[in-house]
């Protein structure tokens, strides 16, 4: 799926009427504006900047202009007082969220200096040079009576300021928001019979994320596999022999079987051009998708950690939590509970089927499965635990309201012993404590999946769930 562009509305406000009163004010608000362009540039980003509005006709002007741009996010830096009737008509016709800039050109006026102007037309003028905090309340105001959606952030145009860490954040969310919106989920077979919690809505992740579901036949990747050469397979073992650690007791046959299935996806996701997918499959009674489908723990492995996220048991609201970890470059892993250790306070978590590998620690381990508990067939398998440090888990939950939320945890992987049994396997460490992290994330009622990725990001979650108006809940 091709990266796309992030298109950042921007815009600051003043009052037109003080121009012509206070000579040079315009020009020196109109710099802090170009500071906070500067800011809000990167890789992948393109900044509409409007320039400072200050009358209800450019307002109207700008509203059309943003889209047309079609901009995904708008950045309001207030410099200083105006009306809220010059920024209504614009965002409502822009129809975004909008984050409030309230930033300060200095920590503090020097009130020496300014009581020394020696003119309190001077002084005035002084004074609306550092007014950002004043409109602000009545924006608020106006956005919420209006259903605006709105969210502020107040600090310095210092590029030191923390403030900016946290703009930073709300570029990410809107990245990743950007990307569900675009994304292609591609969904392989039906349900895993019986796993109640699992099944979803497809309208309504569309309706919540965007993007597009693709329905997928397993026939399809069947006959893909037929059409792989020798030469082909050859050079993907080689490639899973480089990025795994493969253990002795691999076959040649099972590996150029996983070889084979693993191009097969790899073409089935160019040929949907999908960012993620969800498949479950028996695969009994046709001898060809059985072989498929008990060759595609690898392939699936090697498209997760190339920012194609692939959840088994056709666990689409996990295939989504994985996409957006993997957006937030944190990964996206499968996992579930496994048990718990109550001597050492330890949930074990990990999950049977395609892992992450780019988050793991150390090379991961592929390991032939006599038997795939619950599931028809045998073959390779891969076994991986997280990197040892900071993690945060991931669920979208499905309410019984008919909508969605997301579920956050941070936590700590830790190193120790495991199960080794072919599957990934981690000890994670809550600040809460193993009991009450169980049983505080059972009741927010998530399906017994759910995704896990590096580093403490619930912020960054956070934002992103205001940015699409999704319910987030973090338990700890």
């Amino acid at each position: 799926m091709p990266l796309m562009t992030l298109k950042i509305g921007l815009f600051g406000i003043g009052l037109d009427v003080y121009w012509s009163q206070f000579e040079g004010l315009k020009d020196r608000l109109s710099s802090y504006l170009q500071q906070v362009h500067h800011q809000l540039e990167g890789d992948g980003i393109d900044v509409i900047n409007l320039g400072l509005i200050d009358s209800v006709d450019k307002a109207m002007d700008a509203g059309h202009s943003f889209r047309r741009a079609d901009v995904d996010i708008i950045f309001l830096h207030v410099t200083t007082y105006a009306l809220s009737a010059t920024v209504l008509p614009l965002v409502q016709r822009a129809r975004i969220p909008v984050i409030i800039l309230n930033l300060a050109p200095k920590a503090a006026i020097d009130y020496d200096y300014f009581n020394g102007l020696g003119s309190r037309h001077r002084m005035t003028g002084e004074w609306l040079a550092y007014c950002s905090a004043c409109p602000v309340p009545e924006l608020v105001n106006v956005f919420k009576r209006s259903g605006i959606r709105c969210h502020q952030v107040t600090g310095l145009l210092n590029e030191d300021d923390r403030c900016w860490a946290e703009v930073s954040e709300w570029i990410e969310a809107a990245k990743v928001a950007n990307m569900m919106a675009h994304n292609r989920l591609g969904v392989m077979g039906t349900y895993y019979s019986g796993m109640l919690d699992i099944y979803t809505d497809m309208t309504l992740q569309l309706a919540t994320f965007g993007g597009h579901i693709e329905h997928l036949e397993v026939d399809e990747l069947s006959a893909l596999r037929k059409a792989v050469t020798q030469q082909q397979v050859t050079a993907r073992v080689a490639d899973f022999e480089a990025a795994f650690d493969v253990q002795p007791d691999c076959s040649q046959h099972e590996l150029e079987r996983a070889a084979r299935t693993s191009l097969a996806l790899d073409r089935l996701v160019a040929n949907y051009k999908l960012g993620s997918l969800a498949y479950y499959y028996k695969g009994r009674g046709i001898v060809e998708n059985e072989d498929t489908m008990s060759s595609i723990i690898l392939g699936s492995t090697y498209l997760t950690a190339n920012s194609v996220p692939v959840a088994g048991e056709y666990e689409i609201k996990n295939a989504q939590a994985m996409k957006i970890l993997d957006g937030f470059g944190a990964g996206g892993s499968f996992t579930e509970y496994y048990a718990m250790d109550f001597d050492d306070d330890i949930v074990l978590m990990g999950h049977d089927g395609p892992g992450h590998y780019q988050i793991a620690e150390g090379k991961i381990k592929v390991k032939p499965l006599q038997v795939y508990h619950g599931k028809v067939g045998n073959g390779l398998a891969v076994e991986m635990s997280v990197k040892y440090g900071p993690v945060t888990l991931l669920s979208v939950v499905e309410g019984a309201n008919g909508t969605l939320l997301l579920l956050m945890a941070e936590g700590i992987s830790e190193e120790g012993p495991i199960l080794e049994i072919g599957n990934t396997n981690s000890r994670y460490r809550f600040p809460v404590g193993a009991r009450r992290f169980v049983e505080d994330w059972n009741n927010h009622g998530p399906a017994h999946h759910c995704a896990v990725g590096m580093g403490h990001i619930a912020r960054k979650i956070e934002k992103l769930g205001k940015l699409l108006n999704i319910q987030t809940i973090k338990i700890c």
